[in-house]
């Protein structure tokens, strides 16, 4: 099947800038594989419409007036909402990065994200793929620096029960 045969993807785009969702939707719409069905100013909207509008993907900023993005994220799921929470921000900090991801959003990429790349990560969202901008990921895969770790060791060569301890006897 090829991508003209199957049904768009459906997008909710939350964001409390106009211009960010006009050139989000503006974006999205001249696309055929996406159906861009509302927008939302704040949270609390952004639920209300996900709930009423059924979109596969929303794309979700975390500093909103009034419920904030990682509320929102956490209300989706609280209602049971089936939709994947793609967080678009500019913040790339733990405190921003972390709660969004534990709220239960699907990915997270930065608002200087080339087109394609974000393109490409609402499909990956859309089908259920954990999406991390790169700077993200690199955040989540190296939490603390590896000075504060200590020296390397091969895998098997500690702790208890690895290769350090009694062998047992049939």
């Amino acid at each position: 099947m090829n991508l003209t045969d199957a049904a768009p993807i459906k997008l909710l785009i939350a964001d409390d800038h106009p211009v960010v969702r006009d050139g989000l939707s503006s974006m999205f719409a001249r696309d055929p594989e996406f159906e861009v069905l509302g927008e939302a100013a704040d949270g609390a909207e952004a639920v209300r419409l996900a709930q009423a509008l059924r979109p596969d993907v929303v794309l979700m900023d975390l500093r909103m007036p009034g419920m904030d993005g990682v509320t929102a994220i956490t209300e989706l799921a609280r209602r049971g909402v089936a939709v994947r929470v793609l967080v678009l921000t500019t913040y790339d900090t733990d405190s921003h990065v972390l709660p969004a991801i534990e709220a239960g959003a699907t990915g997270y990429l930065l608002k200087d994200a080339p087109r394609d790349e974000l393109l490409r990560a609402v499909r990956a969202a859309a089908q259920g793929d954990a999406v991390l901008s790169p700077s993200v990921a690199t955040r989540l895969m190296n939490p603390v620096p590896h000075a504060r770790r200590g020296p390397a060791q091969p895998a098997g060569t500690r702790g208890p029960g690895v290769g350090g301890g009694r062998r047992h006897q049939p």
